[in-house]
This record gives C-alpha cells, sequence and structure tokens, in this order.
C-alpha cells in the first residue's frame, strides 16, 4: 500500500551535498532508521513530501531546493554578542557550535563566524541553510507503533 499522511514509518536514507559530501546517514546514526510520522512537520518539507505515495522496499532519490529544506540562508540571523555573554572558562573559536537563548527562552545552537576584540560574531542559520539537498531514501516499514523499538 502506498504512504499516506499520518503513517509512522521508518527509512533507510543519504544525505548528500552536489559535490557529493554526506552530511547525513542511516549509517552515521549507528545504523538505526529514522522513523518518523509522514506530515506532521518533524522532518524537513521535501523529505516529508517525497515519500508520500511510495511503499515498502521502494528506493528513490530526491533534490531538494532550500525553501524545501534548511530554507534561504539569512544574513540577519548573523549577530554580535559581547564576549562578557561567555563564561570566563570558555574560549570561543571561529568554527565553535554554541548554545543561546533566544528572546523567547527557546535554546538555539549556533556556529561561531568570528572573534573581534570585544565581540564574538555568531551564525543562527541551520549549517545546510541555502544549500540543494540531496537524500537516497528506502522505505524500510509502515504502521510502525510510534512508541515501538527503533530497531
Amino acid at each position: 500500500m502506498a504512504i499516506k499522511k499520518g503513517e509512522i514509518i521508518k527509512v533507510e536514507y543519504e544525505g548528500f551535498l552536489k559535490d557529493g559530501t554526506i552530511f547525513d546517514s542511516t549509517e552515521r546514526n549507528n545504523g538505526i532508521p529514522l522513523k518518523f510520522k509522514v506530515g506532521d512537520g518533524s522532518i524537513i518539507k521535501g523529505f516529508d513530501e517525497a515519500v508520500v505515495g511510495k511503499k515498502v522496499g521502494e528506493e528513490f532519490t530526491i533534490k531538494l531546493e532550500p525553501q524545501d529544506a534548511y530554507g534561504d540562508y539569512q544574513e540577519e540571523l548573523i549577530r554580535k554578542l559581547p564576549k562578557s555573554l561567555f563564561p570566563k572558562d570558555q574560549d570561543p573559536k571561529p568554527g565553535m557550535a554554541v548554545q543561546v537563548v533566544d528572546q523567547n527562552g527557546r535554546n538555539l545552537i549556533a556556529l561561531i563566524k568570528a572573534i573581534e576584540e570585544k565581540d564574538v560574531i555568531i551564525d543562527l542559520n541551520h549549517p545546510l541553510a541555502g544549500k540543494t539537498l540531496n537524500f537516497k531514501i528506502k522505505i524500510i516499514e509502515t504502521d510502525c507503533k510510534p512508541n515501538s523499538p527503533d530497531k
């Protein structure tokens, strides 16, 4: 039967960029298939939509433009924070991921882009924002129980 919204499914997958760089996969997740409820918004839009109508055992490749993945890169998500906000024992360096709290109290992960004399420049964009993503997907199982083990 074809997969419909509302079903809980398991898939094996490999996500890669145009140059072939793998950014995520079932293998990188200790071989544990990705389990999700189709259409509930828990995964990126294009991946979610691509499984609708597919069947168990089906393998396919998709290409997602930024708007169907992590969105466009937004310059306004680059922020300057005073170094004094960082713990004294933390030595921030470019490329380092740090946790920050937004004005609504949500925890966010930011990437340090640069260090200035008194400030730290952070990037709140998702690391894959603005990128076209490719996925190889294989449907493993459908109608999984919400709380069943992942293996």
